[in-house]
């Protein structure tokens, strides 16, 4: 039988540009996601990398010899590893740059390895086209750091006449909203339903022998 405890959920803001439109996207996702019938069975919270100030992964250790051989030496990695580590599962929401995955999600992803083991995780991408192959790259990554990905992968594309005002100021505008609206929502609940469901299935404990 299910447990009736409530599941703990991050919602994962990856961009951490000065000026960035994904707070404004992980908003429409939260609004979205809390009309599902399944809602009720998680909390969400909101981890922002760009609050935790990662720079390029400079630990002595790979993380995947930690807690083994080691511990974290750094306190922003102390600080990351403490943030992720509650939660029982994940929706990544990730913009696309150059055709691909921005640096700052990757690094964040890299910075931990066994706090993510065997965890379901929502990939959700924006940007020009929906950020398909960013889509495609978090797969593959994610996937081969034994997380448990969904299979439905959201993508919300904006309108082109607003790719680069008002999104370029950091604000969604009413014709990408109007679009999300029409075309994004059910992905996006078909998408959380199945997380719901991975997170209802008992989790098999594995921890890293190699990085």
């Amino acid at each position: 039988m299910a447990s009736t405890v409530p599941k703990k959920v991050a919602i994962i803001i990856g961009s951490t540009r000065p000026v960035r439109v994904g707070p404004a996207v992980v908003d429409f996702v939260q609004r979205t996601l809390s009309t599902s019938p399944s809602f009720p069975k998680i909390t969400l919270s909101t981890l922002d990398v760009a609050t935790f100030n990662l720079p390029i992964f400079n630990e002595p250790l790979l993380p995947a010899m930690i807690p083994a051989m080691g511990q974290y030496t750094h306190a922003h990695s102390i600080a990351w590893s403490r943030a992720i580590t509650p939660f029982d599962g994940y929706i990544i929401v990730s913009p696309e740059y150059n055709f691909g995955v921005p640096a700052s999600v990757k690094n964040a992803i890299d910075y931990v390895y066994n706090e993510w083991i065997g965890k379901p995780i929502l990939i959700m991408t924006y940007g020009i086209g929906g950020g398909k192959q960013s889509s495609a790259q978090l797969g593959t990554i994610l996937n081969g750091m034994k997380l448990r990905v969904v299979e439905t992968k959201p993508q919300l594309a904006f309108r082109k006449e607003e790719q680069m005002l008002p999104i370029g100021k950091g604000e969604l505008g009413p014709l990408t909203i109007g679009d999300w609206e029409k075309d994004g929502i059910e992905p996006l609940l078909k998408g959380f339903e199945e997380l719901v469901e991975k997170l209802e299935e008992p989790v098999e404990e594995e921890k890293a022998k190699d990085a």
